[in-house]
């Protein structure tokens, strides 16, 4: 995806109560805009450093008119825009990217399925059993290499894994993807210690059939692609 029109150069002065940041542009005019992310995004909000922002009209549904979605952190840019996970998400089933999904000829978005929940993608086609795709979000690093999710405790996504098994118990194919906003890591890792109960709530999916992938994206200012594929460690063990 080529941003259109170009982002815009800002300088970070804090994120707070999760959908608000305070900004300086390159001019010296300082700016509150809208973060898209409700997670903590640890290690992402660093006073100081440079970030990109979207530029949106004014109106009765959008307060704000400036939309944080890149971050300069270490050296690379990462994207901190969650709700933009499933679009580059959707390009990487497209490209052929995701191992062992590229035979499907048919996409479908937000598919009712369990309880209450929708699916991100239902893939069907040529013959193959329909596949169950969930999209989660990812730009957590600690370790050199090693992305991580989640950042912090997630019920919702304990109940995604849950509900992606009785998929696979239903005779169903159900993937897990983590997408992953930044191009400085090879390795993917449920990150157990700051949420138990996602990560037992994970094993047991895996036990279940419940297949796992994350696909890492190249990222500039001027554009964010899926890239390829990264190694899942013991734990996030490839279905």
């Amino acid at each position: 995806m080529i941003f259109d029109p170009p982002l815009i150069a800002a300088t970070l002065v804090r994120r707070y109560k999760r959908f608000l940041f305070d900004a300086v542009l390159e001019d010296g005019t300082p700016i509150t805009g809208f973060c898209p992310n409700t997670g903590s995004m640890r290690g992402l909000t660093e006073p100081g450093s440079r970030i990109w922002l979207s530029q949106h009209d004014e109106g009765p549904a959008r307060k704000y008119r400036y939309r944080f979605e890149l971050i300069e952190v270490g050296g690379i840019v990462a994207g901190i825009n969650s709700g933009m996970a499933n679009r580059f998400a959707e390009e990487a089933l497209v490209a052929g990217l995701v191992p062992g999904l590229e035979g499907y000829d048919i996409l479908r978005r937000e598919q009712k399925y369990g309880r209450q929940s929708r699916i991100d993608f239902l893939l069907s086609g040529n013959g193959l059993p329909d596949a169950y795709v969930e999209v989660k979000n990812v730009h957590f690093i600690r370790s050199a290499g090693l992305a991580e999710f989640p950042d912090t405790a997630t019920a919702r996504g304990a109940r995604h894994l849950k509900e992606l098994g009785d998929m696979v118990e239903a005779g169903h194919r159900a993937v897990m993807l983590y997408l992953i906003q930044r191009p400085d890591c090879d390795r993917f890792a449920v990150a157990g210690d700051l949420d138990p109960v996602y990560a037992a709530a994970y094993d047991r999916a895996l036990s279940r059939g419940v297949e796992v992938r994350a696909v890492k994206c190249a990222i500039t200012p001027r554009e964010i692609r899926a890239e390829a594929t990264v190694a899942m460690d013991d734990r996030a063990r490839s279905g």
